[in-house]
């Protein structure tokens, strides 16, 4: 009776459409094993450092008149390179790219230095330098800072809430006490507001502000100072207390996840060991047997 060899794909044996599925898995997986390559990652820094040096000349007219071309030509070059980038990963991940909100990040920003550069799309020639922020994705430090402060971000927006009733509760009485003297900064509700959120960051608020209005009304500070106690001192503090707060859980939970997998490979390497041992406890039955 006649017997059927196997197929072997390294001989040409398997079908046309399997062969072809096979090499492109092949390729797949090289492709993977080169983007997820530490060198390819600096590769792609460097090249995100050497754009961001190329867009900041473009703005000086001596750097174009001297070397408008080289500057032109680093660009266009830096972009094909990004652009080839972003497709080999989305050959590699197919739909599991668009799962990961910083490859979707690195994709727009990419998209947008693709838009021509006359027409209606000529303003979106400025946004190029966005592409600089491709840093955030491929660093992993400046990765986890964002991370935080988007985690950050439901507490930050009870603190905005709190500190925008402050501002209006005292931008409602700034505008009954020193309104009609000072119509210029307290006027209305919306300039007291204005000149308030200046006091508040403390950017010329003695001189320019709060020394005047004193002039007129000697008892002013007993307004302002609790003021800027409230909103400087305090609610702004809680801003910076949720951040680091929030970075701390990114960090932990960073290093509960890196615990986890050291658990993970610690029980692989133990499973592996206790069979070892079982092997050569048989080993050792066999040759004890055998002599």
């Amino acid at each position: 009776m006649l017997t059927r060899r196997p197929l072997d794909p390294n001989k040409g044996d398997m079908p046309w459409f399997t062969g072809m599925n096979h090499r492109k898995s092949l390729m797949r997986e090289e492709l993977q094993q080169l983007v997820e390559n530490p060198w390819f990652e600096r590769v792609i820094i460097a090249l995100i450092f050497v754009n961001a040096i190329t867009l900041g000349l473009e703005t000086s007219p001596r750097a174009m008149e001297r070397a408008g071309t080289l500057l032109y030509v680093l660009d266009r070059a830096c972009l094909t390179i990004f652009v080839i980038e972003i497709l080999i990963r989305l050959y590699v991940r197919r739909m599991d790219f668009w799962k990961d909100p910083w490859r979707v990040f690195d994709f727009c920003v990419v998209a947008v230095a693709l838009f021509p550069d006359t027409g209606p799309f000529s303003v979106l020639r400025a946004f190029r330098v966005l592409r600089v922020l491709r840093l955030v994705s491929n660093v992993p430090s400046m990765r986890r800072v964002v991370q935080g402060l988007i985690n950050a971000m439901p507490g930050m927006g009870s603190i905005v809430l709190l500190l925008g009733l402050i501002f209006y509760v005292f931008s409602v009485i700034a505008t009954k006490l020193f309104g009609a003297a000072f119509p210029e900064w307290f006027g209305t509700i919306g300039a007291s507001a204005y000149s308030l959120f200046q006091i508040m960051t403390l950017e010329s608020w003695s001189m320019g502000i709060v020394r005047p209005v004193m002039k007129e009304y000697p008892y002013a500070w007993v307004f302002f100072v609790p003021f800027i106690i409230v909103t400087t001192f305090a609610v702004l503090n809680l801003f910076i207390g949720i951040i680091v707060d929030a970075m701390q859980r990114e960090h932990e939970e960073e290093a509960k996840e890196d615990r986890a997998a050291m658990h993970e490979e610690t029980e692989l390497v133990l499973a592996e060991v206790k069979e070892l041992r079982a092997e050569i406890r048989e080993l050792r039955q066999q040759l004890q047997t055998g002599s």
